[in-house]
């Protein structure tokens, strides 16, 4: 009988250490529509203004000089939660997730989840592949 309460207690214990040693790495992936916090506070996600990945809203471009730091701020919009985690790119250069993944949907964030629960520290990303170009897309 001591055996078995020792047994089972021992197990119990592993478990808990894997299940704890796993969760504090704070792995998180999220998919979503990649887009500025402007365009999606605005609802704008097809039409979202270029200048607003460069210097944060719509029409900022004629007061903004050149030479001075953008103001990028990239969020991820999930479609199921209705929700926008922003985007601190730690692993990521930020060039290479706008030329392949912004205003683009179905792109998946990795990385972890800040103590906010708003902000997604993202090491890497998966963007899905650009859409196939048609023969009649322009002549229609």
């Amino acid at each position: 009988m001591k055996r078995l309460v020792i047994t089972t207690l021992l197990g119990l214990s592993l478990a808990a250490g894997a299940i704890a040693s796993g969760g504090g790495k704070g792995e998180f992936e999220k998919k979503g529509f990649l887009t500025t916090k402007w365009c999606a506070q605005n609802d704008l996600f097809a039409d979202c203004r270029l200048e607003t990945y460069h210097c944060g809203e719509e029409g900022c471009f004629k007061e903004w000089v050149p030479g001075e730091p953008t103001k990028t701020e990239m969020v991820l919009f999930v479609h199921d939660e209705g929700k926008i985690y922003y985007i601190d790119p730690e692993g990521v250069h930020v060039s290479e997730l706008l030329e392949k993944a912004a205003n683009r949907n179905e792109v998946t964030i990795i990385g972890e989840l800040a103590s906010d629960g708003k902000t997604i520290k993202a090491h890497d990303f998966k963007a899905p592949p650009p859409p196939k170009k048609s023969f009649f897309k322009g002549c229609l």
